[in-house]
């Protein structure tokens, strides 16, 4: 059997009752406003859905995983759940599958509930995983304006996250406690975000933008929250900490929800302007392999383009080199030989241009590893 699921979603295996941890399933219950009604309380209890919401269903849910019984009561719950009409059933088979840190996205609009054009789901989308992105790298070092850099290490993050529709809204459930330091600093950011935009609109100073990038704000951060605000009354993003990894450490029991609005919109695009302003140009010397050279004049300066193996966290990057340096790298493209180069990666255009080149040279490669590096390379193709 599956989970309930949309037509363009995935079929995922209903989870393993043998696998749940009652008292799990019983924290997600409560959480989603399913009531507990009764039962030996030092053996299981009966749990039903919130408002009535599907009279024909309640579940037996053992206290603990010791009784003879038990597994066979939590495989009785898991298919109630997955026959349920109440809208949280899914949800919380989905907690039980995947487990991780629940983050749900909601944008309030004018006009009839339920109306959601598609327009407005894509634009949800957007938001949601641009967020995810810029709490994945924040995770991993602070920044005012990330630009390219660490792009490599978002996507892996994103492709660990399992993002649904949730009603109205959208969920994502992030890895627990592997993925915590995305979620957690995503969190943190966004609180002083708002307590930044806040001070914005009361004192007129756009200084505590700049200080709360120690918090993990960013340009790609203020951006995501542009995203999931504009053209609504409202964006929120509530949090619900995995039930089996337990709270993070300084978050205790609070209930995590995040509010923006229109009128916040002034101070967001004032503070994306700002963040990337502030972030100077990075000193690096680049280790890379040339995959493009151009060029107008034989006999003049041109540009190549670097697929980057170290020294810097982004993936290619493009310098423009004088004549002899441009031989060079001529040269070490037709051997299959990386080149060394230092420079200055610049902010414009998103820490994807190296600029002030000097010292480029052709580094050595073990055979062994230039044939790796060849078949990459063709793997990963050449286009422009």
């Amino acid at each position: 059997m599956t989970l309930p699921h949309g037509p363009a979603e995935a079929a995922r295996p209903l989870p393993d009752p043998a696998a749940v941890d009652p008292a799990v399933l019983a924290t997600l219950l409560a959480r989603h406003g399913w009531v507990r009604r009764g039962g030996p309380s030092a053996r299981y209890g009966r749990w039903t859905p919130p408002d009535d919401a599907d009279p024909g269903t309640s579940l037996l849910v053992p206290a603990g995983g010791g009784f003879d019984d038990a597994v066979d009561l939590l495989a009785d719950a898991v298919t109630a759940l997955s026959h349920s009409r109440s809208p949280s059933a899914r949800s919380i088979l989905l907690a039980l599958t995947v487990p991780g840190d629940e983050l749900q996205w909601r944008r309030e609009l004018s006009g009839p509930a339920g109306t959601a054009p598609w327009e407005d789901a894509e634009r949800l989308q957007r938001a949601a995983r641009s967020m995810l992105a810029a709490g994945a790298k924040a995770g991993r070092t602070r920044a005012a304006y990330f630009g390219a850099r660490l792009d490599a290490w978002a996507a892996d993050f994103l492709e660990r996250v399992l993002v649904v529709e949730s009603g109205a809204g959208l969920t994502a459930y992030t890895p627990a406690p592997e993925g915590r330091a995305a979620a957690t600093t995503l969190v943190r950011a966004l609180e002083a975000l708002r307590d930044a935009v806040d001070y914005r609109r009361v004192s007129g100073g756009p200084e505590a933008f700049e200080n709360a990038v120690q918090a993990g704000v960013s340009r790609e951060l203020v951006q995501s929250v542009e995203e999931l605000v504009r053209g609504a009354t409202a964006g929120r993003l509530t949090v619900a900490w995995s039930a089996a990894a337990g709270t993070p450490g300084g978050f205790g029991d609070r209930r995590i929800a995040l509010e923006f609005s229109p009128g916040d919109l002034p101070a967001l695009e004032e503070a994306a302007a700002l963040l990337e302003r502030i972030e100077p140009a990075v000193a690096v010397t680049v280790v890379g392999v040339v995959v493009r050279l151009k060029r107008a004049d034989p006999a003049g300066p041109g540009t190549v383009r670097l697929r980057v193996l170290g020294g810097a966290e982004v993936s290619e990057v493009r310098v423009r080199l004088a004549d002899p340096a441009y031989r060079l790298a001529a040269e070490a493209h037709l051997a299959g030989a990386p080149v060394k180069v230092s420079g200055r990666l610049e902010r414009r255009g998103g820490f994807r241009r190296l600029t002030h080149p000097r010292g480029l040279e052709p580094c050595g490669l073990e055979e062994a590893e230039r044939q790796r590096l060849l078949k990459s390379l063709g793997e990963g193709g050449q286009g422009a």
